[in-house]
């Protein structure tokens, strides 16, 4: 029987794929544990949302941000002897096209809006602060020297721009309504 627990990482240290050991602060940790986290809300948005359509474009990102993890958690240093599944520029034009679609049956955002409206709008902006925040790991990673792949940040920057968009589509799906930003002057 397969166990969960390995005890390995009981002194907070963890390995790599490729088997060097880090610090479970290691910013490679930090970059897909945050990946993994942005992975879960997007599985809360899907349960919340429960539209078929929604719900097969969540499955695709979900399965790409496993890709994307594994990126991260491979030591770019070291060779490694699996297959490791790989982003391509597809997947990046793939988040563009629904995009799109989804701008062409929502109204004009004409100022900034509040995030809200039903449970899994709300959820979705949770999902696209999370990515934010997964993207600016990645790019802390590159002026630490750490090696990611361009399309990694790519592809987060685009995630993040789906989930500002899908979280008002749910919202116009579900005619909850959107409330502008008013700046106190």
């Amino acid at each position: 029987m397969f166990k969960i627990y390995t005890k390995t990482g009981d002194k907070g240290g963890t390995s790599l794929i490729g088997g060097v050991r880090v610090p479970k602060s290691h910013i490679r940790i930090e970059s897909y544990g945050t990946v993994d986290e942005l992975n879960s809300f997007i599985g809360m948005v899907n349960d919340m949302a429960a539209n078929a359509e929604i719900t097969e474009w969540l499955r695709e990102i979900q399965d790409r941000l496993f890709t994307v993890g594994s990126v991260l958690a491979t030591d770019p240093g070291k060779d490694v002897k699996m297959k490791l599944p790989d982003l391509h520029e597809t997947d990046v034009t793939w988040l563009e096209d629904r995009i799109d679609a989804m701008n062409e049956v929502l109204p004009e955002m004409r100022s900034f809006i509040l995030p809200g409206g039903n449970l899994a709008s709300s959820t979705c902006h949770v999902a696209r602060c999370v990515c934010r925040r997964a993207e600016r790991i990645c790019v802390a990673m590159q002026e630490q020297q750490e090696e990611v792949p361009p399309i990694v940040i790519r592809y987060l920057n685009r995630l993040s721009d789906f989930l500002f968009v899908l979280a008002r589509y749910i919202g116009h799906k579900n005619n909850a309504p959107e409330i502008p930003w008013r700046a106190r002057l």
